[in-house]
Parts: C-alpha cells; structure tokens; sequence
C-alpha cells in the first residue's frame, strides 16, 4: 500500500526564529500607511468644508450636493438651514452641510 501513500518523511527543522518585534512590524508599518494615504486626508477635507459652511454669508454663490446653484439669501446657523434663491422668485431652504462648494463671485449671472 505504499505505492497510493507517500511515506511521511522527517523535515529538518526551520531556520533560527526572528525577534518578535518584526512580527509586529509590518502591521505596524501598514497601519501608518493606512493613515497617511486615508485617514488624514479625509479629517483634512472635513475640518475645510466645516469651515467653509460656517463662514457662509448672505450673497454667497454655492452648489449643493444635489447640483443646485444658487445665491444665499439667508443663513440660519440656529437651525442649521441655508436659504438659496436659485430663480427670480423661487428660494429653497437645504441644510447647511449639503452645500458642497462654494462658487467665485459672478458665476450664476442670472441671480
């Protein structure tokens, strides 16, 4: 029956063991680098549109995340609101944290 089992065979044992701190290297090196490239990047991005909405101001030009443009009209930073005049008589009111960018002066020339 040896012929369909291949005898086990002793194997020398493994090279000399490495120290335990580079087994906790590279998880270590890999959550640094998980940091840099996404974690930070992301806080960065959050700190400047927090800025950019709470120096919002009556006169404003800015887009929504929906891809509404319009001219703020009134900011309520009570309730957390934006009010946008985006047609000659037609204003919405969209919270203050969907507006996405703020657009240079002069660019919806209609408002």
């Amino acid at each position: 029956m040896d012929f369909l089992i291949s005898s086990a065979h002793a194997q020398a044992a493994g090279g000399p063991a490495g120290s335990p701190i580079t087994g906790f290297l590279f998880p270590i090196i890999l959550l640094a680098i998980f940091y840099f490239l996404f974690i930070r990047p992301q806080q960065k991005r959050v700190k400047e549109h927090k800025a950019m909405v709470e120096a919002l101001k009556k006169g404003d030009e800015v887009i929504n995340n929906g891809g509404l443009a319009g001219t703020v009209t009134n900011v309520d930073t009570d309730k957390g609101f934006v009010t946008l005049k985006i047609a000659d008589g037609v204003e919405v009111q969209v919270q203050q944290q969907a507006v996405a960018a703020l657009l240079p002066k002069g660019t919806l020339k209609g408002n």
